[in-house]
């Protein structure tokens, strides 16, 4: 009887032995297929996310390809547009003093001293003229104001300049504009700049404003606005959005309902950094 007792605990127990190994077995099997499953879940997911990078990656190459090539293009244009302006001014106006020169210097060997006097008078005042404009140019360009004080001194120096000379009213609220990168505020200002100038061209307005402020994503919001009722020509706006998306910028022009004219520039948050070039 004891053997017998003995022989079925024995059986008993390896019955739950190798119950136990089973349940053993299945498990390590699961998890074994848990760890497959799992790893090639991650390599999907590590897949998935070099395409996306790789994604972002040609778009970002792709964008900078693009900005390159309105960069390549404001520059041509801004080279075309001095060289013009050189042809059509200084140029003319020193071709012109020299043929005055010349007279002058027939009228004195002719014994015509007033004649010779007038046309010197005229030279000079020619000269002057001369020196006056590529001043100015000068200025446009970079001022020096821009290099040294900063950019919220330059657009006053600017607005004060062209409101004595075409006796217009502008107002200037530009000091959010200071956190902006040297790169970027020189380009601003250039675009600052360009629309002031349209705008005294075009009505002339009695009254400009031009104001920089920040939106709640961190962008800046250049407005230029004006009460002129004369045409905007369609080319000098392009040459602006260009300017504008050079710098990453959106355009955008505004006609509002007295006939006026609210031109906006937008930066990124990211060209509102720290100020730093």
């Amino acid at each position: 009887m004891q053997s017998r007792s003995r022989c079925a605990t024995r059986s008993s127990t390896s019955v739950v032995i190798t119950a136990i190994l089973l349940v053993l077995v299945v498990a390590a099997g699961a998890y074994a297929l848990h760890l497959i499953v799992s790893e090639r879940r991650r390599h999907q997911l590590v897949e998935v996310e070099n395409a996306r990078l790789l994604a972002e990656a040609a778009l970002r190459e792709d964008e900078r390809s693009r900005l390159s090539d309105r960069i390549i293009t404001a520059e041509q244009d801004e080279r075309r547009r001095l060289a013009l302006f050189l042809h059509d001014g200084p140029v003319q106006n020193l071709a012109g003093i020299a043929l005055m020169l010349d007279a002058a210097v027939h009228a004195i060997g002719d014994g015509r001293s007033e004649d010779a006097r007038g046309i010197i008078g005229t030279a000079v005042e020619k000269h002057r003229e001369t020196i006056r404009s590529l001043r100015d140019l000068s200025f446009n360009i970079e001022p020096v104001v821009l290099r040294d004080q900063g950019f919220v001194p330059a657009v006053r120096e600017l607005a004060n300049q062209l409101g004595m000379e075409h006796r217009v009213q502008i107002e200037v609220d530009v000091e959010k504009a200071e956190r902006l990168g040297e790169k970027e505020q020189v380009g601003l200002y250039q675009i600052i700049r360009e629309l002031l100038s349209q705008a005294v061209r075009r009505g002339p307005p009695t009254r400009i404003s031009v104001v920089v402020s920040e939106r709640d994503d961190g962008a800046l919001e250049t407005v230029v606005a004006d009460d002129g009722k004369g045409e905007r020509r369609k080319t000098t706006l392009d040459a602006i959005a260009e300017r504008a998306s050079t710098l990453n910028g959106r355009f955008t022009v505004e006609q509002r309902a007295d006939g006026g004219t609210s031109v906006h520039v937008l930066l990124p948050a990211y060209a509102a950094g720290d100020g730093s070039p």
